[in-house]
């Protein structure tokens, strides 16, 4: 099964970088025989659907501004997840395209895309501010982001080898 995880945000505009972060750390310590590809980017939409093109099940990591959102906060979402907090849009531009809606289109136009899509979004503080510092809260939650997708990869793989998926896609 081919796995891809994808850092989004950018990383100049303080917490709106967590993303990259959180995807540069597990790239530093997915175990060698672990078949995933790790990469970044700001890129969200159509394009970020084009990346998805080919793999079985991704990871996405990406910063969340809420109101009621504590900073530091880690959520791991479905699309399905997603759905219910994520308000229908149909949009004539790609610039406005959210991921529900870039991925429908990709399964419209026939295109492979993943059967499953994780999401891990982390409350953040500041991104508007220019800086490459995350704030405390955030830089602190970094660890957890990254060995809550290590466990998960690496529990799949685990569960491969023994022949079971406990309910889980296998890498």
């Amino acid at each position: 099964m081919r796995t891809l995880v994808i850092g989004l945000g950018n990383p100049i505009l303080r917490d709106d970088g967590v993303g990259v972060r959180v995807a540069e750390t597990v790239r530093g310590l997915l175990p060698p025989d672990v078949p995933v590809d790790v990469r970044e980017t700001a890129l969200g939409g159509l394009t970020l659907m084009e990346f998805m093109v080919g793999y079985d099940r991704v990871i996405l990591v990406d910063a969340l501004q809420r109101e009621s959102g504590v900073p530091g906060t880690l959520h791991r979402w479905t699309l399905d997840d997603l759905r219910s907090v994520s308000p229908t849009q149909h949009a004539a531009s790609p610039h406005d395209a959210t991921l529900l809606t870039a991925l429908e289109v990709g399964r419209r136009m026939g295109l492979r895309l993943p059967e499953e899509v994780i999401i891990y979004a982390i409350d953040v503080e500041d991104v508007l501010d220019f800086g490459e510092e995350l704030t405390p809260a955030v830089a602190a939650v970094i660890p957890k982001a990254a060995d809550a997708i290590l466990a998960e990869l690496c529990g799949i793989r685990e569960a491969e080898k023994r022949g079971t998926s406990g309910g889980k896609a296998r890498m």
